[in-house]
């Protein structure tokens, strides 16, 4: 390992999903010789997703992974470089920016664009790693349309899972929803909804219920479930209780709404300004530089910026605009560098 840079980059790129993707193939149209990390996800949680149905252009659906191929062919067609590595600190101390790895190598870099998403929390139960993607899913706006007529399983009780669950109605047969606990965590606002689709019978609310396994294959899906309940909560923490009651149930599919966590880690020592929860905070509004962070040269997009639309379209677009804000800073920064170069040697004459 090694203190001292490998190279210097005009601009470096954190994250390899769609955001950071689809900012790498616009800056290298604009020749900023972008260096793409592609993180400890590499794609994203796109790559999670089987089949895409409702990215434009793919009447026809796409591939998660596919999707990601693609755009990463499309991104290195233009010039930008993909390289695997995590990145572990940015130092906003000096210009240029000092970025190191989780391997220890440090680049420099002229501009950085945050498009490292955010994970899914997931439970770690047995059966999630081999059905994830096969009937087990972190988006129910993504994938709920695969599981027409189905009984589904929402797990969670935060305003998340209300809101998933009501949009699930389209589709199943009946919605359940776990909940570990007795009270949501959700706003009145969406316990209200959930409460109106439990009176015309479309959603079952089981409190006090946790989910313990889920059964299935990757060729037929997800079967079924197996949950424990607890009037007094918390039944996985209560197996041997007399009270625990196990059981199985019957469902197509099973999503997990119980929120997601930014990675921004490696932003925590600068300047970049974050929320309570750790996504980045951006400028925003009108006009340019809209993914302009507190901290000048540093720009946020996709679901390390966005927890509320989290899809696949609206993390491109944001790395389209965070391109087009980097290109903007370091076209200014290179103006300004030129004139004070032609101003120090004008005083040297």
């Amino acid at each position: 390992m090694t203190d001292e840079p490998v190279e210097h980059r005009r601009l470096v790129i954190a994250g390899s999903g769609i955001a950071g993707l689809t900012a790498a193939i616009y800056a290298a149209r604009s020749n900023n010789d972008p260096l793409v990390l592609k993180g400890d996800e590499p794609g994203g949680q796109l790559t999670l997703t089987t089949d895409v149905a409702n990215y434009p252009g793919f009447p026809e659906g796409v591939g998660g992974p596919e999707l990601v191929q693609r755009m990463e062919q499309q991104a290195e067609r233009f010039g930008a470089e993909l390289e695997n590595g995590i990145v572990a600190d940015v130092d906003d101390s000096s210009r240029p920016f000092r970025v190191e790895l989780k391997n220890g190598d440090v680049y420099t870099a002229d501009a950085l664009i945050a498009a490292s998403g955010a994970s899914a929390r997931t439970l770690g139960v047995p059966g999630e790693d081999a059905l994830m993607g096969f009937g087990l899913s972190t988006c129910a706006t993504c994938d709920g349309a695969f599981f027409r007529g189905e009984d589904m399983l929402v797990v969670g009780g935060g305003d998340a899972a209300m809101e998933e669950a009501s949009f699930l109605t389209k589709f199943a047969d009946t919605v359940y929803i776990a909940h570990r606990r007795e009270n949501f965590r959700a706003e009145d606002y969406w316990v209200d909804r959930v409460m109106e689709h439990v009176e015309a019978g479309d959603i079952e609310v089981m409190r006090n219920t946790e989910l313990l396994e889920i059964h299935g294959s990757q060729e037929e899906g997800v079967d079924s479930v197996t949950l424990a309940r607890n009037e007094t909560g918390y039944p996985k923490d209560n197996l041997e209780a007399p009270g625990t009651e196990t059981f199985e149930m019957d469902v197509g599919a099973v999503f997990y709404a119980i929120g997601h966590t930014p990675n921004t880690d490696y932003l925590e020592g600068t300047g970049v300004e974050m929320d309570e929860a750790g996504y980045v905070e951006t400028r925003g509004g009108e006009g340019g530089g809209q993914t302009k962070t507190a901290v000048e040269g540093i720009f946020g997009a996709g679901d390390v910026v966005d927890h509320h639309y989290q899809q696949a379209i609206t993390a491109g677009g944001m790395g389209c605009k965070a391109a087009i804000d980097a290109d903007d800073y370091l076209e200014d920064r290179a103006a300004t560098e030129a004139a004070a170069g032609q101003a120090a040697a004008e005083g040297d004459d």
